[in-house]
C-alpha cells in the first residue's frame, strides 16, 4: 500500500471531521437566525473577531463530543512497525481502523491524529467545569466582602492575597506532586471547594423565593439533593448509586486549578461590587427592604456579567495552557493520557528528527487558546454596547 500524499492526508482529515463541520453550521445558521432573541450571545455574531474565536472554540469543542466519531484507531493502540512514522505511513495489514497513520506515529507507535483528537476531550472535561467551580467560589467569597467590607472583606482579600503572592505554576506545581498528594490534602481541598456551587444556588433560590416558601422549599431542596449527590461523588467517589466519581488524579488537577484560580476571580468581583453598589438601582432595591443577598445575586451579579463572562472565556484560556503545562511536566494525568501537555512532552524529545508528534497537539492548544481569546474580545466589543 502506498503512503497518502499531503493532499490525501488533507483531504481525509477533513472529511474525518465531517460531524464537527455540520455541527458547526448547524450552530451557526441557528444562532444567525435567532440571534435577536440570544441576548449578548446573539450579539456576539455581530463581531467578527467574536465570531471566529466562537467558531474555533466550537470546533474544538465538538471535536471533543464527537471524538469516538472523528478518531482513525484506538489512541491508546501501539501498533508494531509503526514508531515516528511520517504522516500517511500505511499501517501494516489487518490493522484494526483506517488504512494509514494519518499523521503518523509517536516515540510509541501510536496514532498521532486519534490522540490529538481525544486530547481535545481530556482538556476540555477539565478546563471549563474547573473554572466554572472557581467562579463558584470567587462569586460566593467576592459578592460579601465587597458589599459588606470591614472585618470580613479584610480577611478574604488578605487570604486571597496570600494565594496570589505565591508563583502560580509553583504553586499547582506543589499541589500535584507525590508527596502532597500522599498527605490527602487534595481530597480535604476537594471537601470544601465543591461545597460552593451547592452553597451559592442554594443562597441564589432563597433570597429570590424568600416570599414564595413553596417553591422556595422545592428549588433549595432539589439543590441539596441533587448537589448533594453529586458532592459525594466527585469529592469522596462515594456515590451511593455509583454513577458518579473522579479518577484521582482527575480530582487533583481539578482542585488545584479551582484552588489556584478562585483567589483571582474573587478579587475581580470584589472590585465589580465596589463599583456597582453605589449605583442608583442598588439604592433603589435597599429602599425597597430587599436583603442583602437579593441585591447581590439579583441586582449586582446580573449587571456584572459582561466583565465576568468575558473573564470566564480567558481563564479557560489560562487553564488550558496550565494543564497543557502540567501534563508537559508528566504530573497529575496519566502517563499513557492523550491530553496534549503529555503529548508535547513526549513528542519534544525528538523534536529535531520527528517533528510532527508534538506538532499536532501543539497546534491544537495554540488554536483552542486562541479562539478563547478572540472569543473574549469579541464579549469585551459586545457588553461594553450593551
Amino acid at each position: 500500500m502506498e503512503p497518502m500524499t499531503p493532499l490525501e492526508i488533507l483531504i481525509k482529515v477533513l472529511i474525518q471531521f465531517m460531524p464537527v463541520w455540520v455541527a458547526l453550521i448547524s450552530t451557526f445558521l441557528l444562532s444567525t437566525a435567532y440571534k435577536r432573541r440570544l441576548g449578548l450571545y446573539g450579539k456576539l455574531f455581530d463581531s467578527p473577531i467574536g465570531m471566529i474565536g466562537f467558531a474555533i472554540v466550537m470546533f474544538w469543542v465538538f471535536t471533543a463530543l464527537f471524538a469516538d466519531l472523528i478518531i482513525t484507531h484506538d489512541p491508546l493502540n501501539v501498533v508494531s512497525g509503526m514508531k515516528n512514522k511520517v504522516p500517511g505511513t500505511p499501517v501494516p495489514p489487518g490493522t484494526e481502523g483506517f488504512s494509514h497513520y494519518i499523521l503518523g506515529g509517536d516515540n510509541l507507535a501510536r496514532d498521532v491524529f486519534s490522540r490529538m483528537v481525544m486530547g481535545a476531550r481530556e482538556v476540555l472535561k477539565i478546563a471549563p467545569a474547573a473554572t466554572l467551580f472557581a467562579f463558584m467560589v470567587g462569586i460566593v467569597l467576592g459578592l460579601p466582602a465587597g458589599y459588606f467590607g470591614g472585618r470580613l472583606d479584610t480577611v478574604l482579600s488578605f487570604v486571597a492575597n496570600m494565594v496570589l503572592a505565591f508563583p502560580v505554576i509553583l504553586l499547582f506545581y506543589l499541589l500535584v506532586t507525590p508527596e502532597i498528594v500522599a498527605t490527602g490534602i487534595p481530597v480535604y481541598m476537594a471537601a470544601v471547594l465543591f461545597l460552593f456551587p451547592i452553597l451559592f444556588l442554594v443562597v441564589l433560590w432563597h433570597s429570590r423565593y424568600f416570599t414564595q416558601p413553596g417553591k422556595r422549599n422545592l428549588y433549595v431542596g432539589l439543590t441539596v439533593l441533587i448537589g448533594g449527590w453529586l458532592y459525594l461523588g466527585l469529592a469522596f467517589n462515594a456515590d451511593p448509586l455509583g454513577v458518579i466519581s473522579m479518577p484521582p488524579n482527575v480530582l487533583i488537577v481539578f482542585v488545584s486549578v479551582v484552588f489556584v484560580n478562585s483567589p483571582t476571580v474573587f478579587r475581580i468581583v470584589r472590585g465589580i461590587v465596589l463599583d456597582i453598589q453605589t449605583r442608583d438601582y442598588v439604592a433603589a432595591a435597599q429602599t425597597r427592604g430587599e436583603g442583602p443577598w437579593y441585591i447581590m445575586l439579583w441586582e449586582i451579579l446580573p449587571n456584572a456579567r459582561g466583565p465576568l463572562i468575558v473573564d470566564f472565556c480567558l481563564r479557560i484560556g489560562y487553564t488550558t495552557i496550565l494543564l497543557g503545562t502540567l501534563g508537559f511536566f508528566g504530573l497529575g494525568v496519566s502517563p499513557e493520557s492523550p491530553d496534549w501537555g503529555s503529548t508535547i512532552n513526549e513528542g519534544r524529545r525528538l523534536l529535531s528528527v520527528y517533528a510532527h508528534p508534538a506538532l499536532a497537539p501543539a497546534l491544537a492548544l495554540m488554536s483552542l487558546v486562541l479562539g478563547l481569546n478572540l472569543l473574549a474580545d469579541g464579549l469585551r466589543e459586545e457588553s461594553l454596547k450593551d
